[in-house]
């Protein structure tokens, strides 16, 4: 599978280059004065400095499982275990999580598990996996 390319809107820069850096612990690649490339876990995520200010403020979720999930999001997919780790990392650094990690659809088809958290800009992530990867498409 090729990576993705992601870039996003921020305005503060430097706090959200410290957040992927070394709460995420994403590697940094190229950079300019305005933008940063990572690598997000084997994809290719940008972010760009946005000088007018304007980020969305309000909230928007759509109901998943009985918990509210925020719309627009991104993340990736990560292996069982390697979703544990973070987790815990995650819960360690004392993360604020917008839905803290469960396992979703526990026993059907497409069950997961997920966590949800924003970046310093309000950015909403999600990272998932699957306890049987080839459900990831199942209907």
């Amino acid at each position: 599978m090729n990576p993705f390319h992601l870039a996003i809107p921020v305005t503060d820069l430097a706090k959200c280059r410290k957040f992927y850096n070394e709460v995420l612990q994403c590697s940094e690649g190229r950079s300019a004065e305005k933008w940063v490339d990572f690598n997000f876990f084997g994809h290719q995520l940008v972010i760009h400095e946005k000088s007018n200010g304007s980020t969305s403020e309000k909230a928007v979720s759509n109901q998943v499982d009985g918990h509210d999930v925020p719309v627009p999001h991104f993340g990736v997919v990560l292996d069982w275990e390697d979703w544990h780790k973070l987790a815990d990392r995650l819960k360690a650094q004392e993360i604020k999580f917008v839905l803290e990690p469960y396992i979703r659809f526990e026993g059907e088809v497409g069950e997961q598990a997920t966590m949800f958290f924003t970046d310093p800009e309000n950015n909403a992530l999600e990272f998932k996996a699957f306890k049987n990867i080839g459900q990831l498409f199942a209907k």
